[in-house]
């Protein structure tokens, strides 16, 4: 089979291209590297914007089957330019739905739950709370009328990646486990919300299981419902030397929710290896080890990076970054 990774050179997108360059199909990655300078696994690589619709049709042309990572990621990195965010998110994806008639496997998120008391199924009510999760939801509304879709709603991914990719320090287990490393303090807003919580190797080892499976519709993925202190404590149980500061505070992200991912396991074998202790113990060796330099810059957040280039003033990015491939 021939597959299309669109944004396959990030932190999903590293895991995934790990395990299916051990599978006999062909792979091919498409993505801007926005975050990164150059593409270094060997890999077949193109260097592509999805906005660039006659460069991308090409590739779609070529594919059998197409996983599409590509996205900007995170409620503060879609909200510095909503235009830009419905270009990637929303557009690009009616694009898609349009112009490939193949196998899709697109992720959508879990945060197009919201908050809620109830431990959350597919058929649960939505409400999305960010430009982010609506552009998700929107994303699998597009997809519902393409005939070979299949959608997973991601949990918050943790944990590391591969070799190369650029491990996310905007993601709250791992976020916490380097505040714990380099400044060994946690603070907890409440404490309270709950997240359902995915291994990003898990998440990956999911998508290469299901490329040749003929399901379509819509799956939860998680392997556990932490609350935000419960991630704190786990981390400090590896990080002694820790303090936890606790805080009445107010945080800005109001999401809470629990979900279930049993259609999953019983309908496409979903079984997740990885735990969230697996994914600080990983985390915690990776930083000590000195592995990553400069876990603290703003390259490790999409928010942070993106930042500068997108606030305060009309955005040149869309232009520039096509007119430059």
């Amino acid at each position: 089979m021939k597959i299309l990774i669109v944004g396959g050179a990030g932190y999903l997108g590293g895991a995934l291209t790990d395990i299916l360059m051990q599978s006999p199909h062909e792979i091919l990655v498409y993505d801007l590297l926005l975050y990164e300078e150059s593409y270094r696994k060997q890999i077949p690589f193109v260097r592509g914007d999805v906005r660039d619709y006659e460069k991308l049709q090409k590739h779609l042309d070529w594919a059998d089957a197409v996983v599409w990572l590509a996205a900007l990621v995170g409620d503060p990195a879609c909200a510095l330019n909503e235009e830009l965010t419905f270009d990637v998110n929303k557009r690009s994806l009616e694009y898609l739905k349009d112009h490939f008639r193949g196998r899709i496997i697109f992720m959508s998120s879990c945060s197009v739950y919201g908050a809620s008391e109830s431990v959350l199924t597919e058929i649960s009510a939505l409400n999305p709370l960010s430009l982010y999760a609506k552009t998700k939801l929107w994303g699998e509304e597009i997809l519902a009328a393409h005939p070979g879709a299949l959608i997973f709603r991601l949990g918050t991914l943790f944990g590391v990646s591969d070799t190369f990719s650029r491990v996310r320090f905007d993601l709250v287990v791992n976020t916490l486990a380097m505040r714990a490393a380099l400044h060994k303090k946690i603070s907890v807003f409440g404490g309270a919300q709950y997240r359902p919580l995915l291994h990003v190797r898990d998440a990956a080892a999911t998508v290469a299981h299901v490329l040749d499976k003929t399901q379509t519709g819509i799956y939860n993925l998680h392997s556990e419902n932490v609350t935000i202190l419960q991630i704190a404590e786990r981390i400090k149980a590896y990080f002694t030397d820790v303090e936890v500061e606790i805080t009445s505070d107010k945080f800005q992200d109001d999401r809470d929710y629990r979900v279930s991912s049993d259609k999953a396991k019983v309908e496409l074998g979903f079984d997740p290896k990885l735990t969230v202790d697996d994914g600080i113990r990983e985390l915690k060796q990776l930083l000590e080890e000195g592995r990553i330099k400069d876990s603290f810059t703003t390259r490790f957040s999409n928010y942070l990076y993106l930042r500068p280039l997108l606030s305060e003033y009309e955005s040149p990015l869309g232009r520039v970054i096509k007119h430059n491939l």
